[in-house]
């Protein structure tokens, strides 16, 4: 008589994870994204074109712009350790390095808003509690965060972290950058308001909302009636930002309004030397930190470890979901690797760390979109007057290359050069307010929270039609208003001096809406609102194949987060399409046949 299997305990479980193939398992994802990395290397750079050469440009702009606005509220709020030039050569360095070693080069890397929060607070602490050296401290916190990046690629990460995000906590993180974009135009303003007299500040409040305004309108250049040529039309879509930007910097000089009094940028014509004055060299003396203080430093190493891993991920995630048909093999772990290089490298030298932007990530694949020549997809729509036709749409996917990671970079680290530092010095910061506002206008446009918030405001007959199994709307509001209402408690958390710890809280949402939310939310509605980041379904979905329907009580029991989760290879994973909350609308098109279809804006 044979005797029944052993039941497996928690013990046999961790120790299955570290075996062939396991979650655990050292160096997996690396030797896989290694192999991937050779396939792809060569072809990336055989590709050039026109297309290519205006993305380079487009994403020239919008990167290095906003990334000007975070250096001005940095240089206030740092105490002048961090300015312009820290800013440019971060995003110039970080970015030129990922784009020569990097897996996923269609990734954009930059100085990001909820870093910017972060650093301000432990700027905070380390001056008016501390009594420490920033630089010094922020240069251990980088170290630390150095080899926490390392740890979590040689461990697997991806497979045991983002594969249990969902787009809950996805759209709640977008939602807070869009605020943060807000807030700091207002700080702009503010400080605005402070410096210059009344004649000057209405000029300055001219100049942010003209610079939003002129953006925003040119960037739907391409649905206006034909009347310029469609390139032309497109092309002042694509350099929205910077045609408003150059505009309405040059305006403040033109005719009597240059005698007006102007808060500019902070920069230094005279040599290729850091920000605060007195500092002669970029490196930081990081080894005088006391002992004490240097194992402090791993708490916002831990810290900025979890922002920038969960920033990246999500910015890789996005940048290749379906909608841009990306066929060549991508990975995580590499680009992990390499982020925690650069992270450490930027501590040591005294700049702030660049990582993932999520804004930005999109808006370098939707500008290397291009029309798959002989390839159309055939579609029904309704005219105005009801009858059906048949249309042929073609099939687009982006140009996958390195040419525009590269030299859009490269452009941007030229700009540490005194003379050109001096062009960036005639920049008004209440331009940069104005493109805050864009930013986070285009942020907020395309999550999903604010579509849903719409619904709350809409009469219930002209709202669209709910699944069988969704009773009504009232769950799909409290769900929304959680959201918003999560997302505004962190954003006050990062006014407090308890701000550094925000990104815990961003995680600490993921284990609450896999255990916690399926008791409050009806499951079908949950089904509705939510699902997988980074694969297909949701939590809801058992690995038993449960049906809509389901069972009731408690939540099906999904995968032990050790286990390996059933998904073929992380190409499959980006040839399916990736619901991330942020790149919803933008990739409006992904695969979710296993769930009901969700209106996009």
């Amino acid at each position: 008589m044979s005797k029944p299997p052993r039941a497996s305990t928690w013990l046999s479980k961790t120790a299955s994870a570290f075996h062939k193939d396991g979650a655990l398992r050292p160096f997996r994802l690396l030797r896989q994204d290694l192999a991937n990395f050779g396939k792809r290397y060569v072809s990336d750079w055989t590709v050039f074109n026109q297309l290519i050469f205006a993305s380079s440009v487009y994403v020239f702009f919008t990167n290095i712009l906003p990334g000007l606005t975070f250096a001005s509220d940095l240089y206030v709020l740092t105490g002048q350790n961090w300015g312009t030039i820290e800013v440019v050569f971060s995003t110039g360095l970080c970015g030129v390095i990922f784009s020569l070693f990097s897996i996923q080069p269609l990734t954009i890397l930059g100085v990001t808003g909820p870093f910017s929060v972060l650093a301000e607070n432990i700027y905070s602490l380390c001056n008016d509690s501390f009594g420490i050296d920033f630089l010094q401290f922020m240069a251990w916190s980088l170290i630390h965060a150095g080899w926490m990046h390392f740890l979590l690629a040689i461990f697997n990460a991806h497979d045991w972290t983002m594969l249990y995000v969902t787009e809950f906590s996805c759209e709640i993180f977008s939602l807070l950058n869009s605020i943060i974009y807000f807030h700091k135009a207002f700080q702009e303003l503010q400080r605005a308001h402070a410096d210059l007299d009344l004649a000057s500040f209405l000029c300055a409040i001219i100049g942010a909302v003209g610079t939003f305004e002129l953006a925003l309108f040119l960037s739907y250049a391409d649905k206006w009636p034909p009347i310029f040529h469609r390139h032309l039309r497109m092309g002042l879509r694509e350099y929205a930002a910077a045609i408003s930007i150059i505009f309405f910097i040059g305006i403040p000089y033109a005719g009597e309004l240059h005698q007006l009094g102007k808060d500019r940028l902070y920069t230094s014509s005279q040599a290729f030397r850091p920000t605060k004055p007195g500092r002669e060299h970029f490196y930081v003396r990081f080894w005088q930190l006391p002992i004490g203080w240097v194992f402090a430093a791993l708490i916002p190493g831990a810290i900025i470890t979890v922002l920038f891993f969960f920033d990246h991920e999500i910015s890789s995630i996005i940048c290749t979901i379906k909608r841009y048909g990306t066929k060549k093999p991508t990975g995580y772990a590499q680009d992990i690797v390499f982020l925690g290089i650069t992270t450490a490298l930027c501590g040591i030298i005294g700049i702030p760390p660049a990582n993932g932007l999520l804004p930005q990530a999109p808006l370098h694949s939707e500008s290397l979109l291009h029309d798959v020549p002989g390839k159309f997809t055939e579609e029904t729509t309704t005219d105005k007057h009801g009858i059906e036709r048949l249309m042929q749409k073609p099939v687009q996917r982006v140009y996958e290359q390195r040419w525009s990671s590269f030299l859009h970079a490269g452009a941007i680290l030229t700009f540490i050069c005194p003379p050109l530092q001096l062009v960036l010095g005639l920049t008004p910061t209440s331009v940069l307010a104005g493109l805050f506002i864009f930013m986070g206008q285009q942020s907020l446009s395309v999550n999903p929270i604010l579509q849903r918030t719409f619904w709350m405001i809409t009469a219930p007959s002209e709202l669209p039609p709910l699944p069988a199994k969704v009773p009504s709307y009232w769950q799909v509001h409290a769900y929304t208003l959680f959201e918003i209402v999560m997302t505004v408690v962190i954003f006050i958390v990062t006014l407090t001096k308890g701000g550094p710890a925000f990104p815990i809280i961003i995680i600490a949402l993921v284990p609450f809406r896999l255990l916690a939310m399926g008791r409050i939310w009806n499951k079908d509605v949950l089904r509705y609102v939510d699902g997988w980041a980074c694969r297909e379904g949701c939590p809801e979905d058992d690995e038993k194949g449960e049906q809509r329907d389901g069972g009731e009580g408690g939540q099906p029991d999904g995968p032990w987060p050790l286990e390996p989760v059933s998904h073929e290879s992380q190409e499959s994973d980006m040839e399916k399409g990736v619901p991330c909350s942020s790149g919803a609308s933008i990739g409006a098109d992904a695969d979710k046949s296993d769930r009901p279809e969700k209106p996009s804006l």
